[in-house]
């Protein structure tokens, strides 16, 4: 698949939209709520539309176009764009600061 044509890339970018699309604007499962955020969807969800049929399978030769199969492409995109966002937040979480509320620290004092 390294050699597609266009007809494939088309496929492939037309699944990574309506992945990107129904996840930022339907769903709103976002971690960037900009237009920058949706991009990054749609570049992830093309990633995991590519990876879909070589990975997920060969499904419904009916919706085959040019080599992409079209379910596996659209689960692999949703797939792409779910696992970016995801890992942008928990990395967010991970590296944020920590806070201390007032009555925490009142305590650490006590105990100290």
């Amino acid at each position: 698949m390294l050699g597609m044509g266009f007809r494939s890339f088309l496929v492939l970018s037309v699944a990574a939209v309506i992945a990107a699309g129904v996840m930022h604007y339907g769903i709103r499962y976002r971690f960037l709520r900009g237009f920058d955020g949706f991009v990054g969807k749609v570049i992830a969800g093309w990633a995991g539309a590519w990876l879909g049929s070589p990975i997920i399978g060969h499904w419904f030769e009916r919706l085959k176009f040019g080599s992409i199969y079209l379910i596996p492409a659209l689960l692999g995109a949703f797939a792409g764009a779910f696992v970016v966002v995801a890992s942008a937040k928990v990395a967010a979480e991970a590296f944020a600061p920590t806070i201390i509320s007032s009555a925490e620290s009142r305590d650490t004092r006590r105990a100290a």
